[in-house]
């Protein structure tokens, strides 16, 4: 069976590495908020090029932390796209905030030439989401934001290792947000997210939010007396440390493994060009790190069931846009859509973000897939198409 992604190779080749990880964590008594989860949160910023990081429980609470901390709340609007999994907006519609979705350009990510059309005077914050493991066009959205005066959270979840004209993704905007799901590029055994960020003050305050509101500076001193204290209302996210124990030693891996997905990337470019088969496009200005391997093709349903037929299981990322999923379809694009139809959005004006949906699907995409593997899945792909 060859799957579109599989974690168990990984894992046989780090067996050792981890649970020496795992145990010494159990013998150091600390479970959550130790020293393990201190050092990754300081090399994990590092790596990043960022000043500051902070370990929370996935990705979603990384947003929401984020983007209350940004000070969005209910009445504020939020700009994203519709192509992206469902956590990024359930993110912004925890903060109490409205959602506006603007349609992807040719590389599936944010068309920064729709951004401006989108942003009215309820406008607070951006969240680019930096899809299948490529970054948008950050020097666009920096410079609307700032004229505009609003903040960008970058939504990093599938983009560990990235790069935009030499920056990692996540330190650019006023703040990045990571996913640690065991999917990912850089995925751990379960649940986990990460934030960074270079603004000395959004870190304290997003520190205060993931525990629970609480400041553990002002914990140990002055009338609090080190008792359990909230300054501000929070939640309650934590990167335990298992988790970060287990990252720690992941982390000098990760652009071994980035290498090893652009080099299986580069083998299905050049063996699959010569088909009738859409192809992801790298930016120019970016090193993408393919998280997924992104195709498309009219017959896709036909195509997946061939191959799984041949043992060969493939994924769809995403069938369904946010925008016309029930709990969200209520949300406009623009105020300009919102007059014409008074009610919802036709969202005639994510055309390309619809059209995309029906013919996406990925081939199989992770460092440990053996290159007998991928010549399977080209040969077979080659017979159908």
């Amino acid at each position: 069976m060859i799957k579109v992604w599989d974690y168990l190779k990984e894992y046989k080749e780090l067996r050792t590495e981890i649970l020496d990880a795992v145990d010494q964590v159990f013998k150091n008594g600390v479970l959550i908020f130790g020293p393990k989860l201190e050092e990754f949160e300081n090399k994990f910023s590092k790596y990043n090029d960022c000043k500051y990081g902070i370990g929370v429980g996935n990705c979603t609470d990384a947003i929401t932390i984020a983007l209350k901390a940004c000070g969005v709340g209910r009445g504020d609007e939020v700009i994203t796209t519709s192509n992206t999994a469902v956590p990024t907006v359930t993110a912004i519609v925890n903060t109490g905030a409205t959602v506006k979705f603007v349609d992807i350009d040719k590389y599936s990510l944010m068309d920064v030439t729709k951004l401006s059309g989108a942003i009215s005077q309820k406008t607070k914050a951006i969240v680019p989401v930096h899809l299948f493991g490529q970054m948008c066009d950050m020097k666009a959205i920096m410079k609307i934001a700032e004229e505009k005066n609003l903040k960008v959270i970058e939504d990093c979840a599938q983009s560990h290792g990235a790069t935009y004209n030499g920056k990692k993704a996540g330190s650019i905007g006023n703040i990045g947000c990571y996913s640690f799901y065991p999917t990912k590029i850089f995925g751990a055994y379960g649940d986990g997210g990460f934030i960074t960020t270079n603004n000395e003050q959004l870190f304290d305050k997003m520190r205060r939010i993931r525990f629970l509101g609480m400041e553990k500076k002002k914990m140990s001193s002055g009338h609090w007396n080190g008792k359990y204290y909230a300054v501000e209302h929070g939640m309650n996210s934590r990167l335990d440390e298992v988790h970060a124990a287990i990252l720690l030693k992941k982390l000098p891996y990760l652009d071994k493994w980035i290498a090893r997905r652009r080099e299986i990337a580069n083998r299905y470019n050049e063996e699959l060009k010569d088909l009738d088969l859409e192809l992801p496009l790298e930016h120019p200005n970016n090193k993408h790190a393919y998280y997924i391997y992104v195709v498309g093709h009219k017959n896709r349903d036909k195509i997946m069931s061939d191959l799984a037929k041949q043992d060969i299981h493939l994924n769809i990322s995403y069938p369904w846009p946010i925008h016309i999923m029930d709990a969200y379809k209520h949300f406009v694009c623009s105020d300009t859509c919102l007059k014409k139809t008074e009610v919802v959005c036709s969202y005639t004006c994510l055309k390309k973000t619809e059209e995309q949906a029906k013919k996406i699907f990925s081939l199989p995409m992770y460092p440990t897939l053996e290159d007998a593997e991928q010549e399977t899945v080209i040969k077979e792909l080659k017979k159908l198409i």
